[in-house]
């Protein structure tokens, strides 16, 4: 046994029955560094960034209480884009003094990464915002519509706030700005900004490089920019990257009947109607050959967000059995509801012609309300510095619970194990985001076939032994064929 002066004199040692004392420092052995294994200056880049992004939160907060320069392009430009790009060019040359990968560089002894004050503080921000969006938007700066006097519908307006600071961008693209166009624009910039960090802390792996890249071109394209042309020109309204159940309404006959919306918005409805479609037919097929990696980690803005923002609590997740008892029951009990729902409206929608549905809408409204804004919205991302950054991927989603059903049946996808290498130094397991024991897998030299696994990578990504693969092989329909 061995210590060091730091904590005992040699005659103490003695005392406590150590004959030999060995002191690292006068080995030349330096003392570690406290609190992360990386140290580096700040550099004045960095410094500069972090005054922008610390510039632009003034003049967001100076516009909100004063409305100085508020609905212009220069508060805009100020209160928006100056932070985004501010704090891109801060994670850039921030990680780039550093090696890149994942390490165990301070997080567990952060308060903001494990479950600290600062972690708490955030997640109530977090979790306050989306109350305000869906329930207060007026704190926001938009007042809802409402039914006037004599029952005609008046429509919502603006009342100043955030919603007005990104009225120029609205302007300019030809729409009217609301709750859910600022909506919209948040969550774009908090992908494409913390898309830089990621890049740059997994640069190492062109895979993760090429999904990451993946993630900011849906989420900017796919989901935002092409459904604000729909919008302008007039348009049935769908993200592009959204399937049926996740996007819930694609299939109900609010959006694909006779009087349905899409239907109803002539011969580019109608595209956009049996798109809605061929995506629910494509899901087995993309499914089989590659896993829901091809959505859950490359496609879905749920999931961007997650690997992007919500990064830094990956390690969160819960790895017990418990909470994978409890994911199985949450998220199959969402995938009935949503049938449940579907096929009720429906069913009212074939006997009554409502496209929205009359004795069915209860269960349309009370889905919208727990699961659409509560579950996915409040807490899906509201608790990602408590409990993960795939609270509503891994609990709730209807169409991860598909996707892993397919996954788990008949895909090529898994992550194969050499257990042989494996030193069960459980980076594998803390990292991961959706609550597998991994390292369990490898050291029995199971290869990985869950129905959660999202296939992002990052325990591949994270082994020092290089036991972990991201594998394409024979379906497990046709293993269990080939054993027999």
């Amino acid at each position: 046994m061995s210590t060091t002066k730091s904590t005992f004199d040699n005659a103490e040692l003695r005392n406590m029955g150590f004959d030999y004392v060995f002191d690292e420092e006068d080995g030349g052995f330096p003392e570690p560094p406290s609190g992360s294994e990386e140290h580096h200056e700040t550099t004045l880049l960095a410094h500069l960034a972090l005054a922008g992004v610390a510039v632009g939160l003034i003049a967001m907060a100076i516009q909100w209480i004063t409305g100085t320069l508020l609905g212009t392009a220069t508060g805009f430009l100020l209160a928006f884009v100056l932070p985004s790009v501010a704090g891109a060019v801060y994670f850039w040359e921030d990680y780039r003094h550093r090696k890149p990968g994942i390490k165990n560089d301070g997080i567990f002894f952060s308060s903001v990464k494990l479950r600290g004050m600062a972690g708490w503080l955030i997640g109530v921000v977090l979790t306050g915002f989306y109350v305000l969006l869906y329930w207060y938007p007026q704190y926001l700066g938009w007042s809802p519509g409402y039914s006037g006097e004599e029952g005609q519908w008046v429509s919502g307006h603006v009342t100043g706030g955030l919603v007005e600071m990104v009225q120029p961008l609205a302007t300019w693209l030809g729409v009217t700005t609301s709750q859910w166009f600022l909506y919209g624009v948040v969550y774009t910039l908090a992908i494409a900004v913390f898309a830089v960090r990621a890049a740059m802390r997994y640069r190492h792996s062109r895979y993760h490089l090429v999904r990451t890249g993946s993630i900011v071109f849906f989420q900017s394209i796919f989901a935002w920019f092409l459904p604000q042309l729909l919008v302008r020109f007039q348009q049935p309204y769908m993200e592009f990257n959204g399937v049926w159940p996740l996007k819930n309404n694609y299939l109900w006959p609010e959006k694909i009947s006779a009087s349905g919306e899409f239907v109803q918005g002539g011969d580019f409805g109608l595209f956009l109607k049996w798109f809605a479609v061929a995506l629910v037919v494509a899901v087995p097929i993309l499914t089989y050959y590659f896993g829901k990696r091809w959505y859950c980690s490359w496609v879905c803005g749920c999931g961007g967000l997650a690997e992007t923002a919500g990064d830094p609590w990956r390690q969160n997740s819960d790895k017990s059995t418990r909470a994978w008892w409890i994911e199985r029951i949450l998220i199959y009990t969402v995938l009935a509801l949503v049938l449940l729902t579907t096929a009720a409206l429906w069913i009212d929608y074939s006997r009554t012609g409502s496209a929205y549905g009359s004795w069915a809408g209860k269960y349309r409204e009370a889905y919208g309300f727990y699961i659409g804004a509560l579950f996915a919205g409040v807490a899906g991302v509201g608790f990602y510095p408590i409990l993960g950054t795939r609270v509503w991927c891994r609990f709730g989603c209807p169409l991860a619970a598909i996707l892993g059903i397919l996954q788990r049946v008949f895909s090529r996808f898994r992550i194969t194990t050499n257990g042989g290498q494996c030193i069960s130094c459980g980076n594998c397991s803390t990292y991961c985001e959706m609550g597998i024991d991994v390292r369990a897998y490898a050291q029995d030299g199971e290869n990985i076939v869950r129905a959660s696994c999202v296939g992002c990578g990052v325990c591949a990504a994270v082994c020092p032994r290089g036991v972990l693969k991201l594998e394409n092989g024979s379906s497990v329909l046709d293993e269990e064929r080939y054993t027999r």
